[in-house]
């Protein structure tokens, strides 16, 4: 975890300062993500980064619990939520496996980009399902990094080991439906906005 947590650290700076890469397919994700939202409700985000989304999203819920495994991503997304004028979201520094999140007490989880970074979103997901209420919606938007091109796939591990990319989870979209089966989802919305990623919503089984 220090490993992963040392690499967001140095990244955070710049990533705070990096463009959306797809606006129109960022803002269709956000109206869907509120089309199932209620105003009552409390919801969790892993992996916040610099916690623009979060900040985005926290008007249409009760509150957010915004989380990330780097202490620097945090100190920025604190920042931009005080300057937006954002009150009911709470950032913490850890993981979902770190920190000491009661079953059931979300009424929705996002894990928006990260779940292909863990070594093993399997497990994750599973977290992810005892978190949530019965009938609460997981949102998730991650890369199918098993559908990559074979120069990627060469690619990365070498960026690793130089210490220019962080770990990479590999799997497809029928591997990630699986895992999501396994631990109590229905698919309830899916959209590929182009073939090496997936933006889903999930529905924990009543």
């Amino acid at each position: 975890m220090k490993s992963a947590e040392t690499f967001w650290d140095k990244a955070a700076a710049r990533y705070a300062k990096s463009p959306i890469r797809d606006e129109a397919s960022y803002q269709k994700k956000l109206a869907i993500t509120r089309d199932y939202f209620q105003p009552d409700w409390s919801v969790l985000e892993f992996g916040c980064g610099t916690g623009g989304t979060a900040i985005l999203h926290a008007p249409y819920v009760r509150d957010i619990l915004a989380t990330d495994i780097s202490k620097n991503m945090l100190e920025i997304a604190q920042a931009k939520a005080a300057d937006a004028g954002i009150g009911n979201i709470r950032f913490q520094q850890g993981t979902l496996d770190s920190l000491p999140l009661a079953p059931g007490s979300f009424d929705s989880v996002l894990g928006l980009n990260i779940l292909h970074l863990l070594k093993d979103p399997d497990a994750a997901i599973g977290r992810v399902s005892s978190l949530l209420k019965p009938g609460g919606i997981f949102v998730a938007n991650t890369v199918l990094a098993a559908d990559m091109k074979l120069h990627w796939r060469l690619l990365i591990p070498l960026m690793q080991a130089l210490g220019f990319a962080p770990h990479v989870s590999r799997f497809g979209r029928d591997e990630l439906f699986a895992m999501l089966a396994r631990a109590g989802f229905d698919i309830n919305y899916e959209w590929q906005p182009d073939s090496l990623s997936a933006f889903i919503v999930a529905r924990k089984r009543a």
